[in-house]
């Protein structure tokens, strides 16, 4: 029994991750201003190294990056223990695809880590990482 408990919370975290991401990246790429909506009052984005730490100065800098499509490739998503995260309902997603700027020639392939609660009914991100999967030059 246990185990058929585990696999439908994987199942739900898999089937939260479609939606989620299909909503998030239709808002960066066509409705950036309400991406803040998304994040938690003390949400973190880490952007290629960098933090942004507070929704409000995640948007500032969601704002100033120029125009994106994401075309998503992989996706996968597993439940946290409630345990772990203060009996919250918890997934932690990873997300693959390739990413046009506007005026940059090309795609450029990424990855992007969220892990989202589940706050009043709606799905909020706790932290997000981003990262460009560019070649690594070892000096």
């Amino acid at each position: 029994m246990a185990s058929e408990v585990a696999l439908k919370n994987v199942d739900n975290a898999c089937e939260t991750a479609e939606e989620f991401t299909r909503v998030f990246y239709k808002q960066v790429d066509n409705s950036r201003h309400l991406t803040s909506k998304l994040y938690l009052d003390t949400g973190l984005l880490v952007w290629n190294g960098n933090g942004i730490n507070g929704n409000d100065k995640i948007q500032k800098f969601l704002m100033d990056l120029p125009a994106s499509n994401h075309v998503l490739k992989t996706l996968d998503a597993q439940p946290i223990s409630e345990n772990v995260v203060s009996n919250k309902l918890t997934y932690l997603i990873q997300a693959c695809g390739d990413v046009t700027y506007q005026n940059d020639d090309g795609k450029k392939p990424f990855q992007q880590t969220f892990l989202i609660v589940a706050v009043d009914g709606k799905w909020k991100i706790a932290s997000d990482c981003f990262r460009l999967q560019v070649p690594y030059n070892q000096s």
